[in-house]
């Protein structure tokens, strides 16, 4: 009855109501698409980043702990680290600006960047469920409003303020302000969790690069 109740008051509605309704459909869809892909490849690169780190470090030489972690590092979130230290580390530029730089600060460099580059990759499409969750709501109002407006518009019309006149125009406006909190809520939740999620992956990465550059630095660098 409820579900029946919903959909006639949406068939009911105008132009408006129906744009509204739509913005809000689509913004959950891809909302709840982007959680689950991002979930699953947070949670991939959580599990595997600790098996990979761990055979990274049994290996007996850099070059063969890149490769461990090509095979186990799937997600591609620990590897730039490792491949960007050896790069540094290796590389010899002869008239290059760069080629000037302590060794360490090459290694440190090209760390940083990878980095930043590996942050970037797990905090993609983050803005998607924060913009979701902020503006979801506004929208639900948009359509709230225009339900109060067509309510008002009956009781103008009819000179009489009737049950039967404001019933669809408020049931109309109230639909809206859910579909605003039923879009927006999981958006907010998913935007914590997943977060959270990219912030202890990140906390990891920061580890793994400080001990990358005092490996293949050394301790006295």
């Amino acid at each position: 009855m409820a579900a029946t109740g919903v959909i006639h008051y949406l068939q009911s509605g105008d132009a408006v109501t129906h744009a509204v309704a739509g913005l809000l459909l689509a913004m959950s869809l891809a909302s709840w698409c982007f959680l689950l892909v991002k979930a699953w490849i947070l949670a991939r690169a959580k599990w595997q980043g600790t098996r990979a780190l761990q055979r990274f470090w049994q290996a007996p030489t850099l070059k063969d702990g890149i490769g461990a972690l090509q095979r186990a590092d799937r997600e591609r979130v620990f590897l730039p680290l490792a491949e960007a230290a050896w790069r540094a580390s290796e590389a010899e530029m002869p008239g290059a600006m760069l080629a000037q730089v302590e060794r360490s600060e090459r290694v440190l460099r090209a760390l940083r960047h990878a980095l930043l580059r590996s942050q970037r990759r797990l905090e993609f499409g983050q803005v998607l469920l924060a913009s979701v969750g902020s503006t979801a709501p506004f929208v639900g109002l948009l359509g709230t409003v225009w339900g109060i407006y067509h309510a008002l518009s009956s009781i103008a019309s009819s000179g009489q303020a009737m049950i039967e006149n404001v019933a669809g125009p408020v049931g109309e406006a109230l639909i809206m302000t859910a579909f605003g909190l039923v879009v927006a809520i999981p958006a907010v939740l998913a935007y914590n969790i997943l977060g959270r999620y990219v912030r202890q992956i990140s906390e990891e990465l920061d580890g793994f690069a400080h001990d990358l550059h005092a490996f293949v630095c050394g301790p006295a660098d």
